[in-house]
């Protein structure tokens, strides 16, 4: 067997490892009740941020861009899966919530776009902190929440806040991979 069938091969099988957690819930709680649709969707999500992480990662030797592709990677899994967990803005039903794909669909462009280069790659995570960072204004333009009490107000600002940490995540990646930009056009000067 190839080196890269043997990669994912052990994706896959960290990524059913890790589906043990909530089995063993499932045993001790009433809390926490999956279906095999459940399982098989997480563990879809976790396969596959594990294989874009390898895929993406090993284009360069440089532990900071790997750093960078780890945080990219880490905050797409857990901005789908919080969204489809219990949603970002209100309920997991809550029409809002798909805004998260447009930040995606942002990311994605950018980082395709940029062919995996680390300027690039900056490039695309600074527009997908703005992305993110916008969705909470754009939900409340387009769906007007309601400000009448302090649980309503609460709320709101709950969301404003997860997301700029979301957006922080993004920024800290794309940081990261400037980082990594500017290191590759120092000149090598031997001391």
């Amino acid at each position: 067997m190839s080196q890269r069938f043997n990669d994912l091969l052990k994706i896959g099988v960290i990524a059913a490892g890790l589906l043990l957690i909530p089995l063993i819930a499932m045993v001790l709680t009433d809390e926490v009740i999956w279906g095999p649709g459940d399982f098989l969707i997480a563990w879809i999500l976790l396969a596959g941020a594990g294989i874009a992480y390898k895929l993406i990662s090993g284009r360069m030797g440089h532990t900071t861009y790997k750093y960078a592709v780890g945080i990219a990677v880490f905050t797409a899994l857990l901005l789908v899966w919080m969204n489809l967990a219990v949603g970002l803005i209100g309920s997991e039903d809550n029409p809002a919530n798909l805004l998260y794909a447009g930040v995606l669909v942002v990311g994605f462009t950018g980082v395709m776009l940029s062919q995996f280069k680390p300027r690039g790659m900056s490039r695309a995570l600074f527009l997908t902190a703005l992305a993110q960072a916008l969705v909470p204004f754009i939900a409340m333009l387009i769906w007007k929440p309601p400000m009448s009490n302090v649980e309503e107000s609460l709320g709101v600002l709950g969301v404003i806040v997860l997301n700029m940490v979301f957006a922080a995540l993004w920024y800290a990646s794309a940081r990261l991979f400037r980082k990594v930009a500017r290191e590759q056009t120092l000149p090598n000067v031997a001391l």
